[in-house]
């Protein structure tokens, strides 16, 4: 267990930034989910529409640095990849 102030502090800072972290992370996984379950089901729309709400949750996850700027960005990248790739 933490002994001085600060390490007392910085337990308390951990558990509440990890949470956070995980909650954006999860709503992250979750619309990337059903991002790839509309392009499973063939519809352009749906997978549009399910795409947009999945790069807010990762842009936002990056800004509140959950993860990193260019993993938010790859992620955006395979998924659109995918989607295209549907109405081709």
């Amino acid at each position: 267990m933490a002994n001085s102030r600060s390490a007392l502090k910085r337990v308390r800072k951990t558990k509440s930034e990890t949470s956070r972290n995980r909650g954006l992370k999860s709503r992250m996984k979750s619309s990337r989910k059903g991002v790839l379950s509309a392009v499973e089901s063939g519809d352009p729309k749906a997978a549009q529409s399910a795409y947009d709400k999945f790069a807010s949750a990762a842009d936002k996850a990056a800004k509140k640095g959950a993860i990193h700027k260019k993993t938010a960005s790859r992620l955006k990248s395979r998924v659109a990849s995918r989607i295209n790739s549907l109405s081709a």
